[in-house]
């Protein structure tokens, strides 16, 4: 009898995302319940992206425009780089398994942390490739260690800055000798997901490395703090020449219209996003503080999410918040047991949150 599905394909985890709030109060008969799992942008999208959506919504009778035109014009002025360096993704997801599945041979290796995003991971063994995972040191990318395993073998190197899920950053000078290091023959992947957030001025500006002789794709996305995750929409900035393998075998309407438009909308409302990152730094502020005071180690930040550390019953205090209305991440998926992912919320919600920890450890010490 043949094989249903390819063995390697067997051998990869179903992604577990974040566990939505209307299971949450089903299960639990909660009414009121905040998510705080999934770095989400708790103020929501940009109005004016709203505006666009709705203006736009009439038209969703006709395929979008296959190659972004618009949205690549304005990234390309805004970014300033030609809009032939530019890719459009449904989400960065989808450009993190393009990049495999157009540049990775079976056998070759692609180099990351350990531990980091877990997609990185799924498409490289759907690609038939081999993961070489470079543990995290002091809970930030070990660059040094990382350069130490590229070998002829290395054909992609994924680097997630700020880092999915410790928030830490590679700084400025430690990548630049690390991309010293780097052969061209190999692709590196700077995934900036959480970029917008970061506000260390040690953090790369990625773009101004575009010109040099390594290949490399800058990626980037809607769904954070421009609060367009329900869209999917992202995109990469590459050589031309690489953004052209990926346009041979991208869907021929992978980003949406009312995506691509509520993107385009988001670009122009710049005060929404100093309200994002606003929140995002009051947020933290708050929570570091009551962690303070509870005696609850916790890794600083850059992004909208953070580790705290809670001990050998990190699953249990996990299930425990859920009873109290409060969805957080585990991360025992990324082998970071005693710990829990903390995104920042709107104010109400980060209260609500630490009312519950504190809750939560009363009762676990009686």
């Amino acid at each position: 009898m043949k094989r249903l599905i390819k063995e390697n394909i067997a051998k990869i985890g179903t992604y577990q995302p974040g566990k939505p709030i209307e299971a949450l109060k089903r299960e639990y008969g909660i009414k009121e319940a905040v998510k705080l799992a999934s770095n989400e942008n708790p103020l929501g999208p940009s109005p004016k992206a709203v505006e666009a959506i709705m203006a736009s919504v009439n038209g969703i009778n006709r395929y979008p425009d296959s190659h972004g035109f618009y949205l690549k014009e304005k990234l390309s002025q805004k970014l300033g780089v030609k809009s032939d360096s530019i890719f459009l993704g449904n989400g960065s997801d989808e450009i993190i398994q393009l990049i495999a599945q157009a540049f990775l041979l079976p056998g070759e290796e692609v180099i990351m942390g350990d531990p980091t995003f877990s997609f990185y991971q799924m498409v490289v063994v759907a690609a038939e490739g081999k993961e070489v995972r470079v543990p995290l040191k002091n809970f930030s990318y070990d660059l040094s260690s990382m350069a130490d395993r590229i070998t002829p073998q290395t054909k992609l190197i994924f680097i997630n800055t700020p880092l999915n899920p410790t928030g830490t950053i590679v700084k400025e000078k430690d990548f630049e000798e690390f991309l010293e290091q780097v052969p061209s023959d190999v692709i590196l992947v700077l995934d900036e997901a959480y970029g917008e957030y970061a506000t260390d001025k040690s953090f790369p500006d990625f773009l101004s490395y575009l010109g040099s002789s390594k290949k490399m794709f800058i990626l980037r996305t809607f769904s954070k703090i421009y609060g367009l995750a329900g869209l999917r929409i992202g995109y990469g900035i590459a050589q031309p020449y690489l953004v052209s393998c990926l346009n041979k075998i991208k869907g021929p309407f992978n980003t949406n219209s009312l995506a691509q438009e509520a993107a385009l909308a988001a670009l122009d409302d710049e005060e929404h996003l100093k309200k994002s990152l606003a929140n995002n730094q009051d947020g933290l502020t708050y929570l570091y503080s009551e962690l303070d005071k509870l005696g609850t180690e916790y890794i600083p930040t850059q992004a909208n999410f953070f580790l705290i550390k809670i001990g050998e019953n990190a699953l249990g205090v996990y299930e425990a918040l859920l009873k109290e209305g409060v969805i957080v991440r585990t991360m025992t998926g990324y082998g970071l047991h005693n710990y829990l992912r903390i995104s920042v919320g709107l104010p109400a919600e980060n209260e609500k949150f630490i009312k519950a920890l504190k809750e939560v450890v009363s009762r676990k010490q009686e």
